[in-house]
């Protein structure tokens, strides 16, 4: 099962939009605060209101790349980041994006696809990233209801990412909001050779 343009297009027009947090993530900031080289091409797939990539923009990273497929977003990106050259804005679906990045950050994409999509996902960041290109942000170690969100567990995407990177860091993280404390999972993996 996939969800259509239509679907999350709905979702904003409705303003269900219960993944954003009004601020970037906690676990994303700690890890950007660690990046040294501030010229990474940066892409955040399923970007919602991208507030990663205000931080990011805030702390000199110079080449931010925004997708999402809900044209609501996108329009209200584009107004958040008008006259910013930093950050380029594109309404595409992520399987469809052809380009190549140094740095992907995860921020509530993964869970909103599909579990069926999975190993696609990560065969798809595998294709978007630069040889030595790495992946980081955060997934849910819990189960939901229906969805999406969809859940899932450590092991599985220990698994599932190893087939194609090299995991650097897969373990709770002590940076989550009150209300996702004790269910999330910070990652960071790098491409393999």
């Amino acid at each position: 099962m996939t969800f259509s343009k239509e679907f999350w297009e709905e979702k904003w027009l409705s303003k269900s939009t219960g993944w954003d947090i009004g601020y970037a993530s906690p676990a994303l900031t700690h890890f950007i605060d660690r990046l040294e080289y501030r010229q990474l091409k940066i892409l955040i797939p399923g970007c919602g209101n991208a507030y990663e990539a205000e931080y990011l923009n805030q702390n000199g990273f110079t080449d931010i790349t925004l997708i999402d497929i809900a044209p609501e977003a996108i329009k209200h990106l584009n107004h958040k980041f008008q006259n910013n050259p930093n950050i380029r804005i594109i309404e595409i679906d992520f399987f469809d994006h052809v380009e190549k990045y140094d740095l992907i950050l995860e921020q509530t994409f993964f869970c909103a696809l599909s579990p069926v999509l999975r190993s696609d996902y990560v065969f798809k960041m595998k294709e978007l990233l630069h040889s030595s290109g790495e992946l980081a942000g955060l997934l849910f170690n819990r189960d939901f209801d229906g969805g999406p969100p969809f859940g899932g567990h450590i092991d599985a995407y220990r698994n599932l990412f190893s087939q194609s990177f090299d995991i650097l860091s897969m373990e709770p993280t002590d940076f989550s909001i009150p209300e996702r404390k004790g269910s999330e999972v910070f990652f960071h993996c790098k491409l393999k050779p």
